[in-house]
């Protein structure tokens, strides 16, 4: 027998003992066991419950915001449209913002008539307290080309800068209006409304430097302050205004030149200088200067700090510019660089790069007389160009694109153009480079029989075909300005043209034109700069037609 037999016989009792205990051990974990399945499947339930609760209030967002919810109307912009203004002559001014705030861009120009072109708004040089005709501000929606708003601004319209944040301390972008006789007007750019008007004492004979510069806050109001320069004479006067009332700051400073001049304004890694330039000399004067001139206090801010390379090469009495000694400078530009902005000089014969880091010249490039404003395009992906037009005969002039880091010509085409020619623009392609739109005539080379004045034609080129011109338009009016946008963020490229009589001239009718540029495109006219055509007419225009656009930073 064995143990267990034999402890059993011994004591009986106990072994009953352990068979209760033994029982109760397994009823108490078949009663935990069904507590918790019990707990398990309440769980359970809720889970499901939350589930299908949670796909219930989302299926209802869904359907709210899908169909109770409007969305947003997203504006349907005219391919083409014109805004006609009869007995009226146009300034040569074209600012692009969105005025009205549906992220459309808008156009704001100025015109000379007796009314406005439209009763809506109703009003009159008179209601201004100006004769008339008088100078109107009119703001043209994007879309369509409804007058967004309309406002009489001064006897005539000297210059006109817009753009400008915080202006009379509105919260929309603003325009400045420099009236004859002098006067200098804030408009709000989203309602048209006067934020302030003030007259001035330019004097006898003046010429406003172009364009109206934006300064930091001086007079600590918290809005930016405006810097006009004024040439009569051999000198420069220079005031400072209040962005937020337009009230002079300090009194009129004075600079002396040896010539006409004009002016750029150049940012460096810390602080900003003003080079003005006559046909002969180059001046530099940093904004710390020019403040001191005028109000004849110190100010310490750190956008007014002066830069030590640039100080050791400026002349303290006359302020010329000692290494660089140009003659019959024309255009004066900023090219932007890897770290800081560069030096675009350009003479009568000849185009340089200055390094203003240290004022020395990176490259130069024989050019003959150039007559446009220098403009900024890709030819390459990425690799800015600089856009040069230059006479090179009677009624002949180049058109080139030079790669801004080694002064490479990486295109050139020879058209026929008008003194009165726009000059050109570029719109940004989403293939990292630019579309170029050119005014002038194509002449097939060899065929130099020209017995009429060149035709003001606009051809489109873009580098993904280096022997092909697109000629979009002929036009023969009389065109007062002349730019190209994409009116929306990375779409929707156009142009826009302002055509009719100048200031100078008897009133007639003032034509304001947007046109979309794929309308041009589709109907357009293939020229091919050389004898060897790649692919088809029909297929080069197809190609250009859904060439997609992307806005740069």
């Amino acid at each position: 027998m064995d143990n267990k037999d034999s402890e059993a016989e011994i004591h009986p009792l106990k072994t009953e003992d352990v068979k209760v205990q033994e029982n109760h051990e397994n009823s108490v974990e078949r009663r935990i066991v069904n507590k918790q399945s019990s707990q398990l499947s309440r769980l359970s339930r809720w889970r499901t419950a939350a589930f299908f609760i949670s796909l219930f209030l989302c299926l209802i967002i869904v359907f709210a915001f899908s169909f109770i919810i409007p969305c947003p109307e997203r504006p349907v912009s005219e391919r083409t449209w014109f805004r006609n203004y009869n007995h009226a002559v146009a300034y040569q001014f074209l600012a692009i913002q969105d005025v009205n705030k549906d992220k459309v861009q808008d156009v704001i120009f100025a015109f000379k008539a007796s009314n406005g072109s439209s009763s809506s708004f109703n009003r009159s040089c008179l209601d201004e307290g100006l004769p008339s005709p008088c100078a109107f501000i009119a703001a043209v929606s994007g879309t369509n080309g409804r007058a967004l708003w309309e406002r009489p601004a001064a006897e005539e319209v000297e210059w006109m800068e817009c753009g400008i944040k915080q202006l009379g301390g509105a919260e929309a972008l603003g325009c400045l209006v420099v009236g004859k006789p002098v006067s200098l007007t804030a408009v709000d750019g989203h309602t048209g409304e006067i934020q302030w008007r003030h007259s001035s004492d330019f004097g006898a004979n003046y010429t406003v430097l172009t364009p109206v510069s934006v300064i930091p806050d001086v007079d600590s109001d918290g809005v930016q302050d405006l810097i006009i320069f004024i040439a009569t004479g051999d000198k420069i006067k220079t005031f400072i205004h209040s962005g937020k009332n337009g009230k002079q700051i300090g009194s009129t400073g004075s600079l002396t030149v040896d010539g006409k001049p004009r002016y750029t304004r150049l940012k460096l890694v810390s602080s900003t200088y003003f080079l003005f330039y006559t046909e002969n000399s180059l001046y530099a004067y940093s904004l710390k200067d020019l403040y001191r001139a005028a109000t004849g206090m110190e100010i310490n801010l750190p956008s007014l700090q002066q830069d030590p390379q640039w100080e050791k090469n400026i002349d303290s009495t006359t302020h010329r510019l000692s290494l660089l000694s140009f003659g019959d400078i024309r255009y004066l530009a900023k090219i932007p660089g890897q770290s800081q902005e560069n030096i675009l000089v350009v003479n009568s014969d000849m185009a340089m790069l200055i390094n203003a880091h240290n004022l020395q010249t990176l490259w130069t490039l024989n050019v003959s007389r150039v007559v446009s404003e220098p403009l900024l395009g890709y030819y390459k992906p990425n690799v800015l160009g600089i856009v040069l037009e230059s006479e090179i005969g009677p009624n002949t002039k180049e058109v080139m694109v030079v790669e801004s880091g080694s002064g490479t010509v990486q295109w050139s085409l020879k058209l026929n153009s008008r003194e009165e020619s726009p000059g050109p623009a570029t719109l940004p392609t989403a293939d990292h480079r630019s579309t170029f739109l050119i005014w002038g005539e194509y002449q097939v080379p060899g065929n130099d029989t020209r017995s009429r004045a060149p035709l003001q034609k606009l051809y489109l080129f873009h580098p993904s075909y280096t022997n092909v011109l697109l000629e979009l338009r002929n036009s023969t009016d009389q065109i007062i300005a002349f730019d190209a946008l994409l009116f929306e963020r990375s779409r929707h490229a156009c142009y826009v043209l302002l055509r009719g009589p100048q200031p100078s001239e008897e009133p007639g009718m003032v034509s304001l034109m947007k046109r979309k540029l794929k309308e041009d495109v589709s109907g357009s006219r293939v020229i091919w700069l050389s004898q060897v055509a790649v692919d088809s007419e029909q297929y080069i225009r197809d190609r250009l037609y859904r060439m997609r656009f992307q806005s740069r930073a």
